[in-house]
């Protein structure tokens, strides 16, 4: 797993590591949300770091499963360019699942991609003041 705009902070991906001992996971961000428009230099060179990894880990063929977590959201704050993800996409071998993660997938992603799924919240307790729960949001 390849964490875009994630690291820095403790956050559910880090804890699952200990119980999957095949999981590998690769944060590239400063610990903080990006909000800021334009962003700054440090996301856009954090973001443009993963996806040179990425290219590196897609094209090594050595996994059978990639996850770029919270890759649309980095292309939707204008982290990295779209046509660098698209030729990652058309790169990769063969045996390579690759899951792109993240809300504000480009339209472009959707049409190439073979399953698309979209969770929304509908209702959740953190709205009413319930901190996370471990195990559940953790």
């Amino acid at each position: 797993m390849i964490q875009f705009i994630k690291g820095g902070f403790d956050y559910g991906e880090l804890h699952i590591v200990q119980h999957l001992p095949n999981l590998k996971i690769k944060a590239f961000g400063r610990g903080k949300f990006v909000t800021q428009v334009p962003p700054t230099e440090e996301d856009v060179q954090l973001a443009t770091q993963a996806l040179e990894f990425a290219e590196q880990v897609v094209s090594s063929g050595e996994y059978d499963v990639i996850v770029l977590d919270e890759i649309n959201v980095a292309l939707h704050l204008k982290l990295i360019e779209l046509d660098k993800v698209i030729r990652l996409i058309e790169k990769k071998p063969k045996h390579v699942e690759l899951v792109l993660t993240g809300r504000h997938a480009p339209q472009e992603v959707l049409e190439m991609a073979d399953l698309v799924t979209e969770m929304k919240e509908v209702k959740h307790p953190y709205t009413k003041g319930m901190p996370p729960r471990e195990g559940i949001e953790y």
